[in-house]
């Protein structure tokens, strides 16, 4: 579990990362994940990351009310939905997970940012279609930006993957906080 939860001072415009495996630092130290190369990165800000391996978006819906509670998020970045993918779940289903988010984020007065996520290919094509069809469709329905996926370009080269496929190494985190810097710059403001 990567979960660190501490007292965020006032002035922090703390972010707060609710992801999966991909932002949990899976396979690698902490220290080594994304989310800390990029919190060196940013030192002005505190960044909290709430993702826990193996999460769906059913899970991420359960436990963003109290994350929101203990660290007064100004800015969520929801990179959720890839477990859901891997496990066949309804693109419905997702949709209603990302949206309660997405509601819960703006009602305690957080902007959101929403994350792409792909499924693998061997799920089918109407099947991924239906899946990425959910976030661009939530982006339009909340007005909110969606990021292109992390992954799309880290995923192409199996040196930057660990031995599963589906997890990046830790030579692929820092090309990720690069990616994802900018887009938490500009959102965070």
């Amino acid at each position: 579990m990567a979960l660190i939860l501490h007292t965020v001072p006032a002035h922090a415009n703390p972010i707060l990362i609710l992801g999966d495996s991909l932002s949990a630092s899976y396979g690698m130290e902490q220290d080594k994940g994304w989310v800390h190369l990029l919190q060196k990165k940013m030192p002005n800000v505190t960044i909290i990351n709430g993702s826990v391996s193996g999460e769906t978006s059913a899970g991420g819906s359960r436990r963003l009310p109290a994350l929101l509670e203990s660290t007064q998020a100004k800015l969520v970045l929801i990179e959720l939905g890839g477990n859901d993918g891997l496990r066949g779940f309804s693109p419905k289903q997702l949709k209603e997970n990302l949206t309660k988010m997405i509601t819960a984020s703006r009602q305690s007065g957080a902007k959101v940012l929403l994350s792409e996520v792909m499924v693998p290919p061997n799920y089918g094509p109407r099947y991924a279609k239906m899946f990425s069809q959910v976030y661009q469709d939530l982006a339009v329905e909340h007005d909110i930006t969606l990021m292109p996926f992390f992954m799309t370009k880290i995923a192409i080269h199996p040196e930057l993957m660990q031995a599963d496929g589906i997890h990046p190494n830790e030579d692929a985190q820092p090309q990720i906080a690069e990616f994802i810097q900018p887009w938490l710059d500009t959102h965070r403001q």
